[in-house]
């Protein structure tokens, strides 16, 4: 499939819930072994899980595979502002 110029692409793969290998990252905003907060070509992008780590990390072809027990991937909706109040206000809750 052709993608026209400027195009948004983006590929999730994820095997067995214990392996997930993400495209069209631009920026790793944060992580630890429960999330990872990702910036994408698709908006940002939540993977919460238990005893997440980066297997593989390549922001120059926009790749990142992350092990682990994963449990969900969430797109966060909204600006960066409504971002940044979303984290803070699930952080404390």
């Amino acid at each position: 499939m052709e993608h026209a110029k400027g195009a948004k692409h983006q590929e999730v793969r994820m095997l067995n819930r214990k392996s997930l290998d993400i495209s069209g990252v631009s920026k790793v905003e944060s992580f630890d072994n429960e999330e990872f907060l990702l910036e994408t070509e698709c908006g940002f992008l939540t993977v919460r899980g238990h005893n997440l780590h980066m297997k593989n990390l390549s922001l120059d072809q926009g790749l990142v595979s992350i092990e682990g027990a994963i449990h969900s991937l969430v797109y966060l909706d909204g600006s960066t502002a409504n971002k940044s109040k979303g984290l803070f206000g699930k952080l404390f809750k």
